[in-house]
This record gives structure tokens, sequence and C-alpha cells, in this order.
């Protein structure tokens, strides 16, 4: 009969209410007071007796029989319970039971948005730790079981201070928990917020810094504009210069200050060409017949800058007769800071200039320039005739190779005017120049071995009969293997002492 109870019993569930068996393990329940127990199976009694109406109709007489028995047992035995705990529990769930007055469903703790959760930010003594509230990480939590709720402080200091470094940074970030983990999007909205107004500030700071230190590129034009219309041009420049030369109230630093000044403008060609319309060659052209030595010498310098390159003022200082006052200084007795000047006036207006160069061997310039050989003290001007002597030959050459063609036929004709080398040979520049190769200074060999070069072709005879010429050669070409051979040793395949070996070897080979 029992069995016929339970059976009707779970056949009866599906089609009543709602019902369910919970463990009472699964609800964490340990002693369960046998009031609550006696009030549980009462309730549940009662609503099996409610129910029992629906659906008595549709049993039969002895099924109806078998569960007016289970009922009276179980009635029966409530009271009975009252000394242990049921280990199942019958609850009926209604949906009532899951919602609030409202006819909400309730929001557990766990189920609240992380982001809406209100930070709990702890100080040194115990707070109470309301419902739903974040404890930042590292917090000392306990319960209280006195009052029955959660607090919560900052850790214990081992000194027993709380001014540490960390407090001291959320003390400086206000009420922001530096843990990322506990941050809310609304925290973070704002310390961004904080953080974009901090950055404004500061960038607005260092623009008051730099309005303060520099001025605006509209009042700098304004200024450009007012400077500009006093600059004076360089021809007004010059202009003063010339007038404060010729002044006799000048004295004669002034003069020289004014050379000075002018030798930088004429560099520039359109500035020469000014400089000569102003009568600026008749003003050098009285410097250089000055008694004071430092007239002389920056006379030339601005003679020689004017001259550089520029055919229309060759033309007229040659024509104004500027060459033969040039040789005449290098030809008598002058300090060496003069001659040097008057060497760079005179090779300023040779190189490019055939005509001049016709009247410079005429007026005899290669006897004035050998001259400088056989004096004292003029050794720093060796390396400059040498020089001067292989560009213009260098020149000729290089302006007779028919790669040119007939634009320069003209100019090819002038040349050949020019007897250059043969004078050269003539005035006994063949054993002259050798004996430079004495000298130590590696620039000064280079400079000497190229004009030999180039005068081998003409000077062979001589060279082949001269033994000290010779010794000479194969003394350089012994030095120059070993500086070569360190050079390529360190690296340096193509360097200088392996181009001067080179040039040497070429000399050696042509006068074998």
């Amino acid at each position: 009969m029992a069995f016929l109870a339970m059976a009707g019993l779970r056949w009866l569930l599906p089609g009543g209410a709602h019902w369910n068996i919970w463990s009472q393990q699964s609800r964490g329940l340990r002693d369960v007071p046998s009031v609550q127990s006696r009030e549980c199976l009462t309730a549940l009694c009662r609503s099996r007796l409610v129910a029992m109406p629906r659906w008595a109709g549709l049993l039969s007489t002895a099924a109806r029989a078998g569960l007016l028995l289970l009922l009276g047992s179980l009635l029966f035995s409530c009271p009975s319970l009252s000394h242990r705990a049921p280990e199942f529990a019958l609850t009926k769930i209604e949906e009532s039971d899951i919602k609030d007055d409202s006819g909400k469903e309730p929001v557990t703790e766990d189920d609240a948005d992380p982001e809406d959760l209100e930070v709990f930010y702890p100080t040194d003594q115990w707070q109470a730790l309301h419902p739903g509230q974040a404890v930042p990480a590292g917090s000392h939590v306990r319960l209280n079981l006195e009052t029955g709720e959660r607090e919560a402080k900052l850790p214990d200091r081992e000194n027993g201070e709380s001014g540490t470094k960390e407090e001291r940074r959320r003390k400086r970030l206000g009420k922001v928990d530096v843990n990322t983990n506990s941050f809310t999007s609304e925290e973070l909205k704002k310390t961004l917020a904080k953080m974009k107004e901090s950055e404004k500030a500061e960038r607005k700071a260092r623009e008051e810094e730099v309005r303060k230190k520099f001025r605006p590129i509209e009042q700098l034009k304004e200024e450009f504009e007012k400077l500009n219309m006093k600059i004076e041009t360089d021809y007004e420049i010059m202009v003063k210069l010339i007038s404060k030369f010729n002044s006799s109230a000048s004295t004669l630093d002034e003069k020289v200050a004014a050379l000075y000044d002018l030798e930088y403008y004429v560099h520039q060609v359109d500035n020469a060409k000014d400089f000569l319309s102003m009568g600026g060659l008749r003003l050098l052209m009285e410097g250089l017949n000055s008694s004071e030595a430092s007239l002389k010498e920056h006379a030339a310098f601005v003679l020689g800058a004017a001259l550089s390159s520029n055919p229309r003022v060759q033309i007229e200082a040659i024509e104004g007769g500027a060459l033969q006052k040039l040789l005449v200084i290098l030809a008598t007795e002058q300090p060496l800071a003069v001659r040097k000047k008057a060497l760079f006036a005179l090779s300023s207006m040779l190189r490019h200039f055939p005509y001049a160069q016709q009247q410079f061997l005429k007026l005899g310039g290669l006897q004035v320039l050998r001259s400088l050989f056989r004096q004292k003290g003029m050794e720093p001007l060796h390396v400059r005739v040498v020089t001067l002597l292989y560009d213009l030959i260098m020149e000729k050459m290089l302006l007779e190779d028919p790669q040119h063609g007939e634009q320069m036929e003209e100019k090819i004709q002038q040349y050949r005017q020019v007897r250059l080398v043969p004078a050269v040979v003539e005035q006994g520049w063949c054993s002259l120049v050798p004996n430079l190769l004495a000298m130590p200074e590696h620039d000064t060999r280079e400079k000497v071995l190229k004009l030999v070069g180039v005068l081998v072709a003409f000077c062979r005879e001589h060279y082949r009969g001269d033994p000290a010429l010779g010794t000479t050669l194969s003394l350089l070409r012994s030095e120059y293997e070993e500086l070569a051979a360190e050079e390529q040793r360190e690296g340096d395949k193509d360097g200088y002492f392996r181009e001067l070996l080179g040039s040497i070897n070429t000399i050696i080979q042509e006068l074998r």
C-alpha cells in the first residue's frame, strides 16, 4: 500500500504544483531546529490536502485508500521529527517567491555589474563594509562577531606609521584606487579627464614660457622689413670704403682696414666689376706704389681677389699697368708678406689669360721668378712658383686636346703664341726644379714631381745626365714604397703615398 501511495504521489507531482527536493547538504544546513522542521512539514501536509480535491476524483477507490493512509502517516510523523533533521526537504517554488514586492526579480550580489560596484576606501581604522562595495587589494577584512558585519581597514605597518610612499601616492591622486583591478569605468573617465586637464595646463604654461623668451613671427617679420629698408648694398659699402681710403684724414690703420674689407667684397664677380667703375683700379695702383709695406701688401691682396676668374678685370688691370707693377715688387727688396701677395695677384692675372702670359714672358717674368730661388728667406715662395708654372703648362696642354673641337679654336691660337715651355727650358728650369725634391715636406715633393713629370718630355737628356736626380729618385722610391706598404696594411689601397710612388716610378720609367 505504501508503494502504491508513493507511486501515486510520483504520478501526481508532474500534474500538480511544481515541487523540488533539495538536499540538506546542498543548502549548507547543519542542524535544522525541530520547530522549523515541524512547521515545514505541517505546511507541506496542508498543501497536499488542499491540492488533493483537484485530482482525487480521478483516482480509483484502492488508490484513494492508499493515499489517505500515506497522508495519515505523514501527519502522525510530523511531530515525531522534533529531535532529528530530515535528510530531504520538499519545498514549493512559486513565481511569487522569486520576485520582490515591485514585481521585479531581485539582483544578487554576484549578478551585479562590476562597473556599478561602489569602491570602499579603507583607512587605518576598521570600517563596516556595505553590500556591493569593492575592497581594494591588500586590505584586511574581518567579520565582527558582535555586530555580524564585515569590516575592513588598511594593512598594518611594521613601524606603526602610515605615511608610506604608497599612501602619499594615494593622497596625491585623491580618492582613486591605484589598483587597476578595482577601477570602475566612471573612475577611469574622471581620471583621464583630470589627466587631460593637467596636460592642457602644462602645455599652456610651456607656451607662455616660450612667448616670454621669443617674439612672435609676425613681429620678427615687421622688424626685418624695417631692417631691410636700412641695409646698405654692397655698392654703397664699397663707395664708403673707397672714400675712407682716399680721405686725407684717415690714418694708416684705417686705410689698411678699408682695403681689408674691400678684399671681402671684390671676391664676388659683379662687385669686382662695380669696383672698377668706381675707380678702384687707380686706388690699388696707388697702394702698390706706396712706401708703406702694409698698404702694398693689402693693395696686392685686393687686386688678386678682383682678378680671380674675372676676365674683364684682368683686361683692365693689364691695360692699366698692374702687371709691370707686380713684377717690380717681386724683383726688388720687399718683405716676404708683400711678395706673397704680389705673387698671388700675378698668378690670378696669368691664369686662363694667354695675352697676359705673353706679356709676362716679354717683360722677363720668368727671370724675375727665377731670381727668387737665389735669395735667402724666399723658400716659402718656391713651391708657389713651381705650382704656377705647372698650372700654366697644363692649362695649355689640356686646351690643345682635340676633344674641345672648333669652339675653342680662337683661344687655342692665342695659347700657341705663348712659348712658355721653350722659355722654361732655355732659362735653366730643368736643373732648378729637381733640386726642390730634397725638401722634407711631402706636399712640396708632390708639386715638384708633377712639374718634373711634365718637363721630362722636354728635359729628358738633361735628366738622364744628372746623377744627383737619379739618386734622389731612387731614395724617394724606397721611402715611399715603405709608406705605401704601410698604407696598404692599414686598408688604404689607393693612398697618398702610393700616388707619389706612382709618379716617381713613371719618371724613372721615362728616363730609361
